[in-house]
């Protein structure tokens, strides 16, 4: 089976604007936004894997402090660390 990639980016869209707390909102939306369109589809089922991981997670290896789960070494994960809001 075949994944339709436009419709995995707006549910990817939609997931990243949606997410619980008003700052990972602001923050996984614009990161979302700028790296979609030069996505190929193992970056985006990373990209999924990543929106799967909690707020505070998140936001905790975003700012470089401990996190509870070990984030994997990819090129999302690098990017969204990376990544100036």
């Amino acid at each position: 089976m075949s994944l339709n990639i436009d419709q995995l980016k707006k549910k990817i869209i939609y997931r990243s604007n949606y997410r619980g707390t008003k700052e990972m909102d602001k923050l996984l939306g614009a990161f979302t936004k700028k790296h979609i369109n030069q996505l190929e589809e193992e970056d985006l089922i990373q990209l999924i894997e990543l929106l799967e991981i909690d707020d505070n997670n998140l936001y905790n290896f975003y700012n470089g402090l401990n996190t509870d789960i070990k984030f994997k070494n990819n090129k999302i994960n690098s990017l969204f660390k990376n990544f100036k809001f």
